[in-house]
């Protein structure tokens, strides 16, 4: 057993409590928004380039702890209230048991595989191929984006199933995981590029399109580095503001004729970026899911 207390704090208290729980002998801290599943419950989106959001107004912090720690548990969580400038006693304090149990085999039962179309699915290495005659693409959770679970890999695996044609050129911004690079290279396209301004990712996608025999097709690169080729499509599944600031780059990467998706955009702010690339490529609104919308466009022919 293992024993997991709860306690409430306020946003500013929050992190300084779950650094003093570390400090007075947690084996690991969580902290949720306390009030999740709630009409109050906050979610929160980053942005590159701006200040980092704050935590949730309210929130809960689950530590861990051995269960010898048991007699002097009310000791510990007092001297971590006081490192974290919380009056003692803690507000909301809960603790449970919590039994030993096999956390790989946990985590793996969260991932099952994922029918994206009947053409394509994304199996855990873990899981046999529900389909045999699909195309199937191995992929784990891990270090990158990307596991064809969020709405918005979801929506740009789709748009690849529509739109890749045997003999294409395919050019993924923001790879991540390399989910998308690779679906386009399983699907026909004959030169694929994933670039991404994470190291560990570029990596990632490495190391997925091997596990998945298309390193011959998909080759990966870190953002900065120029990439002087433009492409029959492209996908980009990041977020509303490098969308905007980068709209010429994309632009510029993309064919006379060729075809563009965007995506990680909320459907509140798709205009914006529909407005950000107009001197380029016109978008329109091709799907929304989750509030989540795909944008997509041709560029004209020159």
């Amino acid at each position: 057993m293992w024993l997991s207390v709860t306690l409430e704090a306020e946003a500013a208290r929050a992190e300084a409590l779950s650094d003093a729980l570390m400090e007075v002998g947690a084996v690991s801290v969580s902290i949720e928004d306390a009030d999740a599943g709630t009409d109050a419950e906050t979610p929160q989106f980053g942005e590159p380039g701006e200040a980092p959001a704050s935590l949730w107004a309210h929130c809960r912090v689950i530590a861990l702890f051995d269960p010898a720690i048991r007699p002097a548990l009310a000791a510990h969580i007092k001297q971590a209230c006081v490192i974290a400038g919380i009056p003692a006693p803690p507000p909301a304090l809960a603790v449970d048991e919590v039994a030993e149990q096999d956390w790989v085999r946990a985590s793996q039962s969260q991932f099952e595989p994922i029918r994206i179309t009947d053409r394509l699915w994304i199996v855990p290495s873990w899981h046999s191929a529900p389909d045999t005659d699909a195309i199937n693409i191995a992929l784990d959770p891990g270090m990158a984006f990307g596991t064809g679970s969020h709405p918005t890999t979801r929506l740009c695996l789709e748009w690849l199933c529509e739109n890749v044609r045997p003999g294409a050129s395919v050019l993924d911004v923001g790879c991540g995981s390399g989910i998308l690079a690779i679906a386009a290279a399983k699907l026909g396209a004959a030169s694929v590029w994933g670039t991404d301004i994470d190291e560990r990712a570029i990596q990632a996608a490495f190391e997925n399109a091997a596990k998945n025999g298309v390193s011959n097709i998909v080759r990966t690169q870190h953002s900065s580095a120029p990439l002087n080729a433009s492409f029959d499509l492209v996908v980009a599944n990041i977020l509303t503001n490098p969308l905007c600031v980068l709209a010429p780059a994309i632009a510029a990467h993309v064919a006379p004729g060729g075809k563009i998706a965007l995506s990680g955009v909320l459907e509140q702010q798709a205009a914006q970026v529909i407005d950000a690339w107009r001197p380029w490529i016109k978008l329109t609104l091709g799907e929304v899911r989750e509030e989540w919308v795909r944008l997509e466009g041709t560029k004209p022919p020159e």
